[in-house]
This record gives C-alpha cells, structure tokens and sequence, in this order.
C-alpha cells in the first residue's frame, strides 16, 4: 500500500485517528512501540497515542504522535539530558512541520558547518599484514599464523587518517538519515553530498557501541554536529520490515526522556554545591534491606542524602490536581533517606511550590511544576532554582 494519508495525533489525543491498514502495516507499526492500535473491523484499526512520542514511516505511511512540548524543545530535552554542552541551535534554525524534517535538516547544518573547513583527521591504530615492517610487530600474531614465513610481517602501527571516532559517529548518523524513505530530493542530495565528504571512513554497524572521543580545541568545531548525530543514533532505527517494507522510526518514551533532562539539569544546577548528585539513588525503606527505593535524583553531602527530587511526567488535573501517589511515595522516599523535605517535578502545572506537610510528622513533600513550553535558559533557570530552594530546606526528619 503506497500514498496512505499521514497518521498525525497529539501525544495527548484521547480519540486518535481511523485508519485501514494491511497486516504487514499493523506488525511493523506494532513492532515500534509508538502508538496502540485497536481493532474496529472490516480492516480499520484506531491509531492511539501509547505514552511516547515521535515518527515512523512504513513504506508508504507515515504516522506521527506529535510531543506537546514541540519538536525543538523535545530534541533540546533528549540532546541536554545525554550532553549539558547540547543547545537550541544545535537543531533546525527554522521551525520545521515534521520530525523527520527536522532532523535532517539540523543534521545537515550543522554537519556541513563541521566539514566546512575540511575533513577532521586524527592519528587511528591499524592492524594489518605487511611485506615489510612498520610501526610494532605483532608477535602473537605472526607466530599464530605464519610460523614458518617471514613474510607477510603482522604488525600495528599509528596512521594519520580520517577514519576516527568523530567521522564515524558523524557519516553513521548522515547514513541513518538517508535510510529514511521518501525524504525530499533537496534534502537528500545534501545528505549524500555529506556523505560522500567522509568518503573512507567506516559506518558503524546497528547496535554497535558508538566509539569514544574527547572534546578538545582540535575537533571543537566538530562539537555540535556529534550532539545531534549521536541523538540520531540513539533514537533512529531504519530497518527492513515485514514484506520487505523499510520502516524508520524515531521513537521516544517522554516520560524517560523528562527524568533524564531533570536529572541532567539538576546535576549541573547542583554542581555549586558541596557534595555529589546521584541519579537512581539506591537505598532500602525497610530495616531489613529487603524493599528497594530509587528516587531519581539524590543529592548527598559528607555521605548523607540532602535533598531528594522525583520527576513526574504528569500533568496536574484541573480538579484532583496531582496523583495522591505520588504524595505517598515520596513520604516514603523522605522517611527512608531521613530527610524533611522532598520534592515532586513534574512537566506542568499551575500549583505553586508550596510546602505540604504530612500529618504527625515534619516531612513536607513539594510540587514543583516545570514550564517546558519556556525557551530553553528560561526552562534551566527554573531547574536553578529548584536546585537553590531545595538546598536552603532538608536536614534531618523525626516523627511526632
């Protein structure tokens, strides 16, 4: 099936969108994670939003789930929570109507502002086979393999090449992007022109370890093309599907992605203070060390919890307010780390930050709502004085 119309929903949308689609269409779909199809008959499925975000394209069918908080804040809060030095423009300049469009064309920019000035190159180790000697022999080999003949001589050596870690994760990540089916002519002659710039270098295969590199004066230029290449490289996927249909998708579950950003944004907000912050802090509520608790940020000092943080991709009802639960486990979070005061992020909302105190003990559990639809040093500030407010408060607990 070729020309679908385009499946596009909010990451909220309570209805969804009726479609009819094939069996191989409902398997790769399904396979994604992206949405929830439910069965209508006669071949019609109801395309529901399933707690992530993000685009697919299966042959000839697009479907999107857009995130509320748009497409260039959602990269901002993936690119910030894996690389604090990650910023807005490291994305599109303009404001793009899809994903996919988006990603390209950040990627684009920001790969031809990188190889501007020619391709990086840096010293890599090459094992090979020689007929005569150079660099180190590798005797281990040699005797392994050629016993009894001089030559070929099995050696490593130091090459200055362009076959380095920051080339691969770049020409990987243009790679990725031209799998991607039906992208616009325009954009893709850019991508292959890119891409025939790393001519040499080698692309990483899917699942492999993307190599290390160590940001410095000498490839800084390189700095802003990596952030995004490695966020395509983290959430993309173009695989074959069902009946040799191509399906790329970009996948990504919102509420990991707002613990991640909060923990992010809070070690860096807390760094002027003494002590270390920890994400998924391990403890135990119980004496006997048998129940475990993981608050998403602890920061401690001297070896002992001060100040506790949750974040909650939730958004604040406009009767009930916050989930009671949430409460509940914090409570426990603050009498297990013996702690007064603990704090719930959450996405939205309009309840100020104010202190709730639990019946019959000192413990106050805080709301603290971020803006997310804020530009992004307006959005961190908050998380600056988040960080600020929970340190003046904490300290120890008692029960009355």
């Amino acid at each position: 099936m070729t020309g679908d119309p385009p499946v596009s929903i909010a990451e909220l949308d309570q209805v969804g969108a009726l479609r009819r689609l094939d069996d191989a269409q409902v398997a790769a779909l399904t396979a994604t994670g992206l949405v929830e199809l439910r069965p209508e008959g006669g071949g019609r499925w109801r395309v529901m939003p399933a707690g992530r975000v993000g685009a697919v394209r299966i042959g000839g069918l697009d479907v999107e789930v857009r995130p509320k908080v748009g497409i260039a804040r959602l990269l901002f809060l993936l690119g910030y929570a894996a690389d604090p030095g990650f910023r807005p423009e490291d994305v599109a300049a303009r404001p793009e109507p899809e994903l996919w469009a988006a990603l390209a064309e950040g990627l684009i920019r920001q790969a031809e502002r990188a190889l501007g000035p020619g391709v990086l190159q840096g010293y890599v180790v090459v094992d090979e086979a020689l007929p005569l000697v150079r660099g180190r022999i590798r005797f281990a080999d040699q005797f392994a393999r050629r016993a009894v003949l001089p030559l070929p001589v099995e050696l490593q050596f130091d090459e200055y090449a362009t076959d380095i870690a920051e080339n691969r994760i770049l020409r990987t990540a243009l790679r990725r992007m031209l799998a991607v089916p039906r992208l616009p002519a325009g954009t893709r002659a850019r991508l292959s022109h890119l891409d025939g710039r790393l001519d040499g270098v080698s692309v990483l295969p899917h699942g492999a370890i993307r190599p290390a590199y160590r940001p410095s004066r000498l490839n800084a230029r390189y700095l802003p093309a990596l952030r995004l290449a490695e966020l395509v490289l983290r959430n993309q996927s173009t695989e074959p599907g069902p009946g040799e249909v191509t399906t790329a998708s970009f996948v990504v579950n919102m509420a990991k992605a707002f613990e991640d950003f909060v923990t992010t944004a809070l070690r860096e907000a807390l760094a002027t203070f003494p002590g270390r912050t920890d994400g998924q802090y391990e403890a135990h509520l119980d004496t006997g060390r048998a129940v475990r608790i993981r608050p998403d940020v602890v920061h401690v000092v001297g070896g002992r919890p001060a100040a506790v943080f949750d974040a909650k991709y939730k958004l604040e009802h406009l009767s009930s307010g916050y989930p009671g639960t949430d409460v509940y486990q914090m409570l426990a979070y603050c009498t297990a780390l013996r702690l007064n005061e603990g704090w719930l992020v959450y996405a939205q909302g309009t309840t100020p930050a104010v202190p709730r105190r639990i019946r019959n003990t000192e413990i106050d559990v805080m709301h603290y709502p971020l803006d997310l639809s804020l530009p992004p040093s307006d959005l961190l500030l908050q998380v600056d004085a988040l960080a600020h407010r929970a340190m003046r408060g904490g300290g120890p607990a008692s029960v009355r």
